[in-house]
């Protein structure tokens, strides 16, 4: 007489993933030599057959494969059915595939997104010590969000949260990425080359915030891949302010001698005149488009060189930038005048922002 029994199943069809091995498959390493690093890692904590572990990192890295074509459009992996996934699974697997690094992100500023600097790679990768497969992935995302995000109004890092689901810091590295390769600003020349990724996006993260098309409560206005036109023509004004040139001096001289060396101060002094029309110069002919483009060219020229040759402190240049935008305000031709006021604002508040970022 057969004796009945009960049995429960439980199915569940949730994708497991192992995070140090999607990892792995994320850096470009192959599915061989994956083994033999995590081998390595086991030998210490135990002794698994490197025969289990090589089926084990093989059905993962299938399973990656499958759903890869899903990470490109992300929303699509929040809806889709054929792979569940947890949330908190969901949001690591998109980070860790959308993840940027800042020396390969250096090598694409400046370049075009085409098909042409894809197959020049390699050199990114000698260069940078990263996987051919990693850079591949990272261009792909990089030119991926750009063709999505660039014509979009608002703030396009926003629209790379919302279209992308990317945490803040990631998506304000690709914001910065998009606005370099909006506005075409120069950063491949020689001179250049000290500038790491982060120089350039706190430098582009100023620009986009105080330079763009922004509302009083500050919103874009339009969207803020695009500089403020109208404003750009508006620092044409700012001449006048080589016009009160005495004054002006007299004002940064009597409240920065005492926070400075003596040497630096006779230093900023003597140039005084020289470094003020770089920098109204600058502002005057910043609406001419190949001007804006060479900005980060000109600072390092007009400014950066100088200071390195002499060996002025980063703290000294902060301390005069300050006190020069602060006396520029005193100054009655800005003072009594709301728009040039503001204007003036803008202008240095993003060039002392540029200028002491990119003064090592």
């Amino acid at each position: 007489m057969s004796i009945p029994c009960e049995v429960a199943v439980f199915i569940s069809n949730y994708t497991v993933i192992d995070p140090e091995v999607f990892k792995l498959w994320v850096d470009g390493y192959p599915s061989t030599e994956a083994v033999n690093i995590l081998h390595k890692k086991e030998s210490k904590l135990g002794n698994m057959p490197i025969e289990i572990l090589a089926a084990d990192v093989l059905d993962h890295y299938r399973t990656y494969n499958m759903f890869e074509k899903l990470l490109h459009y992300p929303i699509k992996l929040q809806t889709q059915i054929a792979f569940q996934l947890k949330s908190e699974i969901r949001n690591f697997l998109i980070e860790k595939y959308y993840d940027l690094d800042d020396s390969v992100i250096r090598e694409f500023l400046g370049k075009k997104l085409s098909s042409k600097h894809r197959k020049d790679l390699d050199e990114v990768s000698d260069k940078t010590n990263v996987s051919l497969k990693s850079c591949r992935r990272q261009f792909d995302n990089v030119k991926r969000i750009f063709k999505t995000v660039d014509d979009l109004p608002g703030s396009v890092v926003q629209n790379i949260k919302k279209h992308f689901l990317l945490p803040d810091e990631l998506a304000k590295k690709y914001g910065a990425v998009v606005f370099i390769a909006s506005v075409r600003f120069e950063t491949s020349k020689k001179k250049l080359h000290y500038l790491q990724f982060n120089d350039f996006m706190k430098c582009a993260i100023a620009m986009m915030t105080s330079w763009t098309n922004v509302d009083s409560i500050g919103l874009p206005d339009h969207d803020d891949t695009d500089i403020d036109r109208e404003f750009l023509l508006e620092l044409r004004d700012l001449r006048m302010v080589l016009d009160k040139e005495k004054e002006h001096r007299h004002l940064v001289s009597t409240q920065v001698k005492s926070k400075l060396l003596d040497r630096t101060y006779i230093e900023f002094e003597s140039n005084f005149r020289l470094y003020s029309r770089h920098i109204i110069n600058l502002a005057i002919n910043l609406h001419r488009t190949k001007e804006l483009r060479n900005l980060f060219l000109e600072l390092h020229e007009k400014f950066i060189e100088p200071w390195s040759h002499l060996g002025v402190s980063r703290g000294d240049v902060v301390v005069w930038l300050d006190v020069y935008m602060s006396a520029g305000l005193q100054l009655e031709c800005v003072s009594s005048n709301g728009e040039m006021k503001k204007s003036w604002m803008r202008y240095m508040s993003v060039l002392t922002q540029c200028l002491t970022t990119m003064y090592h």
